[in-house]
C-alpha cells in the first residue's frame, strides 16, 4: 500500500491512491482529483452509474485517515468544471475534516476563491517549503525540487511475450516528482523514461518500483 522515499534527507510516502505523505512536515499531498468531472460527463450524455459520485470521497476520506495529516495540499485540479452536485458533497466532506487545506491553483479550478475560501480552504499559485517547490504543471526550477501534478502520468509495461498493461505511477526525473491523478475517470498520459529517472508504478494496493531495461528498442519490465 505504501513505499517510503527519500528526497533531500527528508521521507515522503508514496501511497496506492496516489497521494504522497511528507513526514517531516505532516502534510499530504493530492494531485487532479478533478471533482466534478463525473457531473460534468453525465450532464453531457456519458453514462457513468451515479455510484460513482461517492468514489472520489471515499478515497479522500481513506487516505486522509491513514495519514492523519495536519495539513492537506491539494497540487490542482481539484475542481473540474463549474458548480454542479459534487461541490456540495465536497462542502460537507471538508467540513467534516479537522485537516488544514490548501489548494495550489491548477488550470481547470476555475471556481471563483471566494467558493474555496468559504469552506476554509487557502489557495496559492505555488508553495516553496525549504528546498522543495509544489506546483501544479511540471516545472524545474534552480534550486528546488518540484512537486506537482497535471498530466496523469503513466507506464505501459511489456514483458518478453505479448503481455501489456498501462498502469498510473509516480515519476520522479532528478528534480521533479509528477504525482498520478487521484479521481476517477481521469485517464493517463504514457511516460518515457530515461536513463536515470525512477517510476513508482500503482499496481492494485501495491506500489511498485519499475526497473526498465533496454532490449531491442523496447522497453521492458523485470
Amino acid at each position: 500500500m505504501t513505499l517510503e522515499i527519500k528526497i533531500h534527507d527528508n521521507h515522503f510516502v508514496l501511497h496506492a491512491s496516489g497521494a504522497v505523505f511528507w513526514k517531516e512536515k505532516n502534510m499530504l499531498l493530492i494531485s487532479d482529483v478533478h471533482l466534478g468531472k463525473i457531473s460534468h460527463f453525465r450532464k453531457h450524455g456519458i453514462a457513468l452509474p451515479k455510484t460513482a459520485f461517492t468514489g472520489n470521497f471515499e478515497r479522500l476520506t481513506s487516505v486522509a485517515d491513514y495519514f492523519e495529516a495536519e495539513i492537506i495540499c491539494f497540487l490542482g485540479d481539484l475542481f473540474h468544471s463549474k458548480l454542479n452536485k459534487e461541490w456540495d458533497l465536497f462542502e460537507d466532506w471538508i467540513n467534516n475534516r479537522p485537516e488544514n487545506f490548501l489548494l495550489i491553483i491548477g488550470n481547470h479550478d476555475i471556481l471563483k476563491p471566494e467558493k474555496y475560501e468559504a469552506v476554509g480552504m487557502a489557495i496559492a499559485s505555488e508553495l516553496k517549503v525549504g528546498p522543495f517547490l509544489f506546483t501544479h504543471e511540471p516545472e524545474e526550477r534552480d534550486g528546488y525540487f518540484t512537486f506537482c501534478g497535471h498530466i496523469h502520468p503513466g507506464i505501459n509495461l511489456r514483458g518478453s511475450g505479448r503481455q501489456s498493461m498501462d498502469l498510473p505511477c509516480f515519476f520522479q526525473s532528478k528534480n521533479q516528482m509528477i504525482l498520478p491523478a487521484f479521481g476517477e475517470f481521469t485517464g493517463k498520459w504514457i511516460m518515457e523514461p530515461a536513463q536515470n529517472d525512477r517510476v513508482y508504478a500503482i499496481a492494485g494496493g501495491d506500489i511498485v518500483k519499475i526497473n526498465m531495461v533496454e532490449k531491442s528498442k523496447k522497453n521492458f519490465f523485470r
